[in-house]
């Protein structure tokens, strides 16, 4: 059973076409990256998938439940999946270890006490455990997005939406954030996520789908996508991105 599909979805806003027929399939395990510049598409799909937006046409089912079925209970659809944005997005007036346990207490029944064990472990994982009882706004950027992607793992989510979570971080910050997704697809984690740290796409991803103009235009193992592309329009997007 796949863990995600993505069948035929179109997405405008007004006249604007911002997703164009896209299909879609991960299988467990499977870290996907997206790539392709700003407006191809990339966030739009994971809003979709995380039912922030509403599809036009096209069908998305998570784990064989379609999820754009209107009479889709929202709620129950996100507590499947974990979603981490390029803004952290952390409740400030929550310690770190109350902002990581929330959903884990709330949305899923786990004791306090449950909650609070996992919660700190998890975060010694990461070396943030001396943070536990601190506020967000003590913490740095890449510290906050580490907790923020804590968060997003707590509740064992079928899948994980990670949105240019590097983006709004100073350069010296992306590296243990980045380190922290290699980490969680070394352990069987089930990711899709837009980047546009090529290097690192290049390194944790087993597929590469490079979007444009709210289609994919072409998907592959990293190598084949970036050393031999075969689109033109691929071709182009990378040759641009080395250049910066």
């Amino acid at each position: 059973m796949s863990v995600l599909e993505v069948r035929g979805v179109r997405k405008a806003f007004g006249d604007h076409v911002v997703l164009d027929g896209v299909d879609l399939v991960l299988e467990p395990h499977e870290v996907v990256v997206l790539i392709g510049a700003s407006g191809s598409g990339k966030s739009t799909l994971l809003r979709t998938i995380n039912l922030i937006e509403r599809v036009d046409d096209g069908q998305i089912l998570l784990g064989g439940d379609d999820i754009t079925d209107p009479a889709v209970d929202q709620d129950a659809v996100r507590a499947r999946i974990g979603v981490v944005f390029q803004h952290f997005n952390l409740f400030p007036h929550m310690r770190v270890i109350d902002n990581v346990t929330l959903a884990s207490r709330q949305v899923h029944k786990v004791s306090k006490a449950e909650a609070q064990r996992r919660g700190m472990e998890m975060l010694k994982t990461l070396g943030l455990d001396a943070k536990a009882r601190e506020y967000p706004d003590r913490l740095s950027g890449g510290q906050q997005q580490r907790v923020a992607i804590v968060r997003a793992v707590m509740t064992n989510p079928e899948l994980l939406l990670l949105d240019e979570i590097t983006s709004a971080l100073d350069p010296q910050l992306v590296g243990e954030v980045l380190d922290l997704v290699r980490l969680l697809g070394s352990r069987g984690s089930t990711i899709l996520m837009a980047t546009h740290e090529m290097s690192f796409a290049r390194e944790v991803a087993d597929r590469i789908v490079f979007m444009q103009g709210g289609r994919i235009v072409e998907q592959g193992a990293p190598a084949d996508v970036f050393d031999n592309p075969q689109h033109p329009e691929t071709v182009r997007f990378l040759e641009r991105v080395r250049h910066h």
